[in-house]
C-alpha cells in the first residue's frame, strides 16, 4: 500500500529540511527536566515576561477595556482606570468594525497603520505611507510573507548574516530557496565587510544561485551589535549594485545599551542618501511589540513597511495577506499603543516613562553583568552586547571535549550546552544553531533573567565551566585563558 499523504516518507521535503535551534534539542531536554522537577532557567528564547519582566501598565489597561467594553459603561470605571486609558480604549473601539471579535482589513486597521506611519515619520524625519504598512501577527509572520514572495525555487538565494536568527534559515528552507551566508567578524565586534559580501554573492552565482535579497538584523541577533550609519550606507550601495531587496529586521531598535552607536533605521539612511539612491533600493523593514521594554511576545503584534515596492507587487502581497483574513486585532491595538504611547501631560505619562526607563536601565546593567561574567571565565570570550537581548560568548573547547562530543554523537557546542543544562538548569542555545565558522563554538543566552538573579546565574555558569575545563583540558599544555 502506498504511503498516506501525512506519513513521514511522503511529507513535503522542504518541511523536513526546516530546523529551528531556539526550540530544538536543548529546549526539549530542558522541558523534560522541568517535568521531572528540576528548576530550569529558560534563557534560550527572548521571552521577557516568562523571565519575570512586568508588563507595562497603560497598554494593558487600554486592551483590557477593549476586550471588555462593558466596563466602559460601569459608573465606577473612572475609579479603576485612568481617563487617558479610557479615552484610548474608546478610540480603538470606534475604529474597529465590531470590536476585538471582528476581522479587520487584511493589512490591519487603517487608523493603527496611520499611527505606525506617523511613528516612522517622527523617528526618521521622512514621510511614511500607511498604505505601504502591513500589520502582522508578530514580525516573524511578516518576514515569512516577504520571503515567500521573493523565493521562486531552490535557484533563488537570500544573503543572511552568520551567526543568524534561525527564523531565516528555517523559512528559506520551507519555501525551497537557498541560504547564502555572509560571515560577521567576531574579532571586529561582529562587523561586516562589503568585500566579504561580494565574495558570498560570487560564490553563490558560481553554484547557479540567483541572489535576490539581503537580510540585516540591527541590532543583531544573536550577536548584539549595532550597525553604524556608515555601515548601513555601504550595505545600501551594495544592494543597489547587486540588485538586491534589503530586508531590515529592526525588532530590537528599543534595545540599545551603549551611547556610541544608537539605533538608526535603514530607511532613514536610505532617505538621506539623495533623490536618486532613495528611490532605487527596494526595502522592507520589520518591527514588533515582542521586544524592547514592551516584551509582549504572546500578543504577536508586528508590522512591515515597504519602500520602493511597485504597486502591482503590493497588491499581490495584499492578496496573500487576505488568505489569512486579518492579523489578530488585540495585537494591532498593542502596536498602536507602542508607536503612540502616552505623551507629556497625559495622566499615565509619568508612570509609563518610569516603567519603561526602569526596564531599559536594568537591561543595560544586565548586559554588562553578563558580558563581564563570561569574560571572567576560563576559555570564554564575549563581545559586549551593544543591543538586542542576547549574549553570544565563544567557548574555546579543549580537543578532548571535542573528541568526547564526537564519541557521543553530538556537535561540540551542543555537548557543552547539554552538560551545562544538566549541571545548572540553565537552558541556552548552541552556537551551531545560528551558524558559525568551522571549528569555532558559541552559545547564545538571553540577558533577560531578573537582575537580582544574574550574579547567582553567572556564578553557577562559572563553576560549571571551570569544572568542565578541568575535566577536559589536556595536562600537556592546552592553553588556558
Amino acid at each position: 500500500m502506498p504511503p498516506k499523504a501525512l506519513d513521514y516518507e511522503s511529507l513535503n521535503e522542504n518541511v523536513k529540511k526546516v530546523q529551528y535551534a531556539v526550540r530544538g534539542e536543548l529546549y526539549l531536554r530542558a522541558s523534560e527536566l522541568q517535568k521531572e522537577g528540576k528548576k530550569i532557567i529558560f534563557t534560550n528564547v527572548g521571552n521577557p515576561h516568562a523571565l519575570g519582566q512586568k508588563p507595562l501598565t497603560f497598554p494593558r489597561q487600554v486592551v483590557a477595556l477593549c476586550q471588555a467594553p462593558f466596563l466602559l459603561d460601569d459608573p465606577n470605571v473612572g475609579l479603576l482606570f485612568p481617563a487617558d486609558a479610557i479615552s484610548r480604549a474608546k478610540h480603538y473601539l470606534s475604529v474597529t468594525s465590531g470590536g476585538l471579535g471582528a476581522y479587520s482589513d487584511s493589512r490591519g486597521i487603517p487608523a493603527i497603520r496611520k499611527e505606525v506611519a506617523e511613528f516612522i515619520e517622527k523617528r526618521d524625519g521622512y514621510p511614511s505611507d500607511q498604505e505601504l504598512i502591513f500589520l502582522t501577527d508578530g514580525a516573524s509572520k511578516g518576514v515569512m510573507q516577504i520571503l515567500n514572495a521573493i523565493i521562486r525555487g531552490e535557484g533563488d538565494g537570500v544573503l543572511v548574516p552568520v551567526p543568524q536568527y534561525p527564523l531565516y534559515s528555517a523559512a528559506i528552507s520551507l519555501f525551497g530557496g537557498s541560504l547564502v551566508p555572509y560571515y560577521l567578524e567576531e574579532t571586529a565586534n561582529w562587523g561586516l565587510d562589503v568585500a566579504d559580501l561580494r565574495q558570498s554573492v560570487i560564490t553563490a552565482r558560481s553554484k547557479g544561485i540567483t541572489v535576490r535579497a539581503m537580510v540585516i538584523i540591527n541590532p543583531g541577533n544573536p550577536t548584539g551589535q549595532c550597525l553604524s550609519e556608515a555601515n548601513l550606507r555601504e550595505i545600501i550601495n551594495f544592494c543597489i549594485q547587486e540588485n538586491l531587496v534589503l530586508l531590515g529586521d529592526e525588532v530590537y531598535q528599543q534595545n540599545v545599551y551603549q551611547d556610541e552607536r544608537p539605533f538608526i533605521s535603514a530607511r532613514k539612511v536610505l532617505m538621506g542618501m539623495g533623490p536618486f539612491i532613495s528611490k532605487e533600493l527596494q526595502l522592507v523593514s520589520f518591527h514588533t511589540v515582542s521586544k524592547g521594554y514592551w516584551g509582549e511576545c504572546g500578543q504577536r503584534g508586528g508590522y512591515f513597511e515597504m519602500t520602493n515596492i511597485p504597486p502591482e507587487t503590493v497588491d499581490e502581497i495584499y492578496k496573500v495577506s487576505s488568505v489569512a483574513l486579518s492579523p489578530n486585532v488585540p495585537a494591532q491595538i498593542f502596536m498602536g499603543l507602542m508607536v503612540n504611547p502616552p505623551k507629556p501631560g497625559d495622566i499615565s505619562y509619568e508612570q509609563f516613562v518610569r516603567e519603561s526607563k526602569g526596564i531599559l536601565e536594568s537591561l543595560r546593567r544586565r548586559a554588562r553583568l553578563m558580558t563581564d561574567g563570561f569574560n571572567s571565565c576560563r576559555n570564554v570570550v564575549c563581545n559586549f552586547t551593544e543591543g538586542a537581548m542576547y549574549s553570544f560568548p565563544q567557548i574555546r573547547l579543549p580537543p578532548r571535549a571535542i573528541q568526547a562530543a564526537k564519541s557521543a554523537g553530538k556537535v561540540p557546542d551542543v555537548f557543552y550546552c547539554l552538560k551545562l543544562l544538566e549541571a545548572t538548569g540553565i537552558s541556552t542555545v548552541p552556537g551551531s544553531g545560528f551558524g558559525q565558522k568551522e571549528g569555532v563554538f558559541h552559545l547564545r543566552t538571553t540577558i533577560l533573567p531578573a537582575e537580582e538573579d544574574m550574579p547567582a546565574i553567572m556564578d553557577s555558569f562559572k563553576k560549571f565551566n571551570n569544572e568542565f575545563m578541568e575535566q577536559y583540558e589536556d595536562d600537556r599544555g592546552y592553553s588556558r585563558m
